[in-house]
Order: C-alpha cells, then structure tokens, then sequence
C-alpha cells in the first residue's frame, strides 16, 4: 500500500522486519551544498569567489588566500557540525551511504568522516573531482551486508570536470536471500550544474558516459544480469531531458516508485534549494531490475539529444515545416544535407564550443536520422526520428517487464523510501533545516526473484 509513515522510525521500521524478507537500505545525501551561505559573509567571501582572487592577486597573496579557507573550513566544520551529520547518518540504519559534493580537499574533513564510518562498520571509498577542485564524492558500504568485489574511478575531464564511483558488490548471507552470490551495481555521482543553456547538452554527456563504462564493464567482467543503482545530485528535475534519458533506459526513481507517483508529479516532492533560491528535486536513487526492457544505448542517447533539439524549435514557435525548413538551411532540394544538419546544430548552440557535441556524436545522431543510409534525412525520415516525440517514450511499467522469460534472475523491489526533513516530501522548504541545502533520501529495498530482459532495439 501507500507509504503511511515517514521519517526515521518508518526506515528503521522496514529495515528491521526482516523476519520474512530481508532488506538492504540506502542513503544518499549532499552534505556540502551551500548552507553556509547563511553562517558568515566572510566565509561566503572565501569560498565562493576563489577564481576571483587568482585572478586578482599574485601567487604570494594567493598562497595566503589558501591557508585562509583551510582555516575556515575547520570553523565551518564546527559550526555547521558536520560530525553530527555523521552521527545521524550512522544513526538511521543506512547499509549504503553515498555522500556526493564531498570536500575531500580538507584534510581533517576527510580524517573525521573516515575514522567514524571506519568505527561504525563502513568501508569507504572517496574520490575527489578532476583539475583540484576541492570537493568530489565519498561512498560508504556497511562490511557486514556488502562485500565489495571491485571498484572503479570514472574520471570526466572532457566533460565537465566531474567524476564518478562504480561499486561493484555482493549481498552478504541473510541479505543474500535467493542466491549465495547476489550482486549490485552501485554508481555515486554528481552532475554539473546547468549555469547556462551551453551545460544542458554536458549533462546528458556525463550520464551517457556513466551509463556506457557500467555496460562496458558489466560486458568486461563477464557479469550476468544484476540490479544497478544510480545515486546522487542529478541537478535536473522530473521534467529535463537526463530524466527522461535514463526512463528511456529502464531506470525508476525509487522514490517515485515506494510513493506510487507517476513521471508527471513533478510537483510533489522538492530535495534542494539551490543557489538561485529556487526549491527543486534533483536527488534520486534510481533502480534499474534485470527484469526491464531496455533500448540500445545509442539509441536512447540519440533520442535524448534530438529530444533537446526538439525542444530548442518549439521554444522558438517553429512548426513541424518550420523546423524543417530550418533545418535544410540554404538547400533548395526537399531534404536535409550533413551539413545542413551540422550548421543547425551550431545555431541551437549544442557545438561550437567546448561544452559541444563531439564529432563522434554528431556522426551517430545523423546515422540514426538517416534511416535508408542516403546520406540525405527527407522529410518522411525527419518526422519519424527527430521530430516524433514518442519514439524515445518508455513503455509502462506493467508492460516493460519480461514476463515471459524463462531465465530467472533477482532484483529489488522498493519497500519504502523517505526525505529528510519532512516538509521536502510535501514540495515546502523548511527555514529552518540547517545540515545542507540538499534533503537526505533514504530507500529500503528488498530482494525479489524475477525474469531477465533482453535489449530490445
């Protein structure tokens, strides 16, 4: 039935009665988002205008500015009380725990965070964002319900200077209910924010890029059809277009999913007040079962961008035609040339800059408009592959799951899930939420037998 209760106690609730079905829990939190904007200008000043300051100062100013943020990191350690962050955590019976926008360029930060999940049964693993950013991410797995089996560090330097964990683990015995060696896939990440139009189309880039190294991987290591688990700060809401890349492959929001809401009640619950001030949900914990259907990647990539580029023409007002038109630039033939199709590309400003789409990219959108292989998109070819909307719609739940096979695999169902505070669960802001401007999700899960899926085109 509907989630009747919330909070810790509903967590802890789940996660104890396993009498009859054991469960595994996970929790996924931003604990270095912008809260101390509202402790000290002055740490506001350090903090945020560190670019400013290089450009600015020489470098022996600028080795001054450094010892100054490390020092207040320390104060805003002990203020925002980031140890009792920990405490909470270790607190709500979570197995999993992937922290993302994790400082590990503070020292003694890292040192606390490491000591007391070490103490309380955590294996921890961190990996800090590329070019020395200061920040990255931390994934903690409790020893006695995981064993890892392999982890790897997923490194986009080309692509936004963000970073991601793969987790490669297996159920510990009970938890491992139907199979001695019941595994997961576990991804940690954080996405670029989207400051401006030219970061929307890096976005769909880094999960493109995750959602490739876990298939490359899984094809590496021979692995058979196991769950995957997506955690962490997408910086896109229900609504964008990384959402309905990763539905398109078979992903669900666990939230979304223990609450029986639809991809339509975007409305209903926020996790983030960002910078902006705006209140928005961004974290998830996304589940994918063996069981679903789902279409090539390429594919689902393909119909993710032109998904973009679709919506960049109808926000100018342009018909079907219009687009067209557009699109065949200065052809006076009824069809569409690559170089008309590249030209149109750098107007919509998705290339022409470093954020752009690669070469590559841009040679696999065409081969999927081009259906016949002409070289040439005609209208016919436009209309089925970038302008039709529903092909990159996923099918329901009910029928995305393969009923019919006879190989049989274990996957997750979702027994509950909450946000912390509570208020974020009604789409309000409480004022006076202090530990991040970020909300912590928690999910329980438990293990079901169920039939493997095949690709499917």
């Amino acid at each position: 039935g509907r989630i009747s209760k919330i909070g810790s106690y509903a967590i802890s609730s789940s996660i104890k009665d396993h009498h009859q079905q054991p469960c595994i829990s996970c929790t996924t939190f931003n604990i270095l988002a912008p809260i101390y904007k509202r402790l000290s200008p002055k740490v506001v000043f350090l903090l945020q205008n560190q670019r400013r300051f290089i450009l600015l100062c020489l470098f022996m100013f600028w080795m001054m500015m450094e010892c100054r943020i490390k020092a207040s990191v320390k104060a805003i350690t002990e203020r925002i009380g980031w140890g009792g962050i920990i405490e909470s955590l270790i607190g709500y019976c979570t197995r999993g725990l992937p922290l993302y926008e994790f400082w590990v360029g503070n020292e003694e930060l890292v040192s606390l965070y490491e000591k007391r999940l070490g103490d309380a049964g955590y294996l921890c693993y961190k990996l800090g964002r590329t070019n020395n950013r200061g920040d990255g991410l931390l994934t903690a797995v409790h020893k006695d319900y995981f064993r890892v089996v392999n982890s790897r560090d997923l490194l986009f330097n080309d692509c936004g200077d963000r970073v991601a964990q793969l987790l490669h683990v297996e159920l510990v015995p009970p938890y491992s209910q139907y199979e001695s060696h019941q595994q997961v896939l576990i991804v940690n990440t954080h996405l670029l924010f989207p400051h401006d139009s030219t970061l929307s189309i890096v976005r769909l880039q880094q999960v493109y890029k995750i959602l490739q190294y876990v298939e490359s991987y899984q094809k590496e290591v021979n692995l058979s059809p196991m769950p995957i688990m997506l955690c962490g700060d997408w910086n896109g809401s229900k609504r964008g277009h990384v959402y309905k890349f990763l539905r398109s492959q078979g992903f669900v929001s666990s939230y979304d999913t223990a609450h029986r809401y639809t991809d339509s009640d975007a409305h209903k619950w926020v996790s983030h007040r960002n910078h902006r001030g705006n209140i928005c949900a961004v974290d998830f914990i996304w589940l994918l079962n063996p069981n679903r259907y789902r279409k090539l990647l390429k594919t689902s990539w393909s119909e993710a961008v032109f998904g973009m580029f679709r919506y960049l023409l109808r926000r100018a007002s342009l018909t079907a035609e219009d687009a067209f038109a557009f699109l065949k630039t200065d052809n006076d033939g009824d069809y569409i040339t690559f170089m008309g199709f590249c030209e149109t590309l750098r107007q919509l400003n998705l290339t022409g800059h470093c954020n752009g789409l690669t070469t590559k990219e841009i040679k696999d959108l065409w081969t999927q408009a081009d259906i016949d292989g002409n070289g040439l998109v005609d209208y016919k070819e436009f209309q089925q592959r970038i302008w039709n909307q529903n092909w990159s719609e996923q099918r329901d739940v009910e029928d995305g799951e393969a009923k019919g096979s006879k190989e049989q695999t274990v996957g997750f169902s979702v027994k509950n899930a909450v946000l912390f505070p509570p208020e974020v669960e009604k789409g309000r802001w409480p004022e006076n939420y202090s530990l991040s401007d970020h909300a912590r999700l928690t999910v329980v899960f438990s293990p079901i037998r169920m039939p493997c899926s095949q690709l499917v085109s």
